[in-house]
């Protein structure tokens, strides 16, 4: 037998060998997670996430997934400080946004995303988690006396479109803020509110 055939037949005898090996050395890369935890050979499934509204650790406080301070939102320019405003100033702001009909269906459709849970799907306060209450009586949800701002008590009615708009985007009294609503829906649901509340004036 020839040296070149001597070389052949030991060079096929290990070609199996050197297979398993880089088969085994390959297949054990995705087992190093589970070999050391994590700590040195991490995954990338194993990267923080942090998802829409959830409260995360930043700067030694607890803030909401919100958009950094001074950074105004698209279609946002030259919307009012609310925050910065007194009263009487928030009060005064104007509405923009004319009442016309695809105003309203937009309001109505926000009011029942946002505002009905609470209120009641015609603003009532006997919303599924409105307690009880002199205007809701037969309620049983978790938040007692939850103001209706529609019908004969409603509290909307003497309020200003821009006191409003600023209860909506800032909150009041136990009321959350709901600035995750774009601006100019809001004013959408401020045009629904004064539509069922009989001081709309449709366009």
């Amino acid at each position: 037998m020839t040296e070149l055939a001597i070389r052949r037949k030991r060079t096929a005898s290990l070609r199996p060998l050197t297979g398993g090996v880089m088969l085994a050395v390959a297949l054990s890369f995705g087992c190093w997670e589970q070999m050391d935890d994590g700590k040195w050979f991490p995954q990338m499934k194993r990267q923080p996430a942090v998802q829409a509204f959830e409260m995360v650790t930043w700067n030694d406080q607890l803030e909401g997934f919100t958009p950094p301070a001074g950074t105004v939102p698209v279609g946002g320019a030259g919307l009012p400080d609310l925050a910065a405003m007194d009263i009487p100033s928030q009060d005064a702001v104007p509405n923009p946004v004319q009442p016309t009909l695809e105003s309203l269906k937009n309001g109505e459709k926000r009011f029942g995303q946002f505002c009905a849970p609470c209120h009641g799907p015609l603003g009532m306060g006997d919303g599924p988690v409105a307690g009880p209450s002199p205007f809701a009586p037969n309620n049983t949800g978790p938040l007692p006396v939850v103001l209706p701002i529609n019908g004969p008590t409603s509290m909307a009615k003497v309020f200003s479109d821009g006191h409003l708009y600023t209860t909506i985007s800032l909150g009041r009294g136990r009321m959350p803020s709901y600035n995750r609503i774009p601006p100019m829906e809001r004013w959408d649901i401020v045009n629904y509110l004064r539509e069922i509340n009989g001081q709309g004036v449709r366009q």
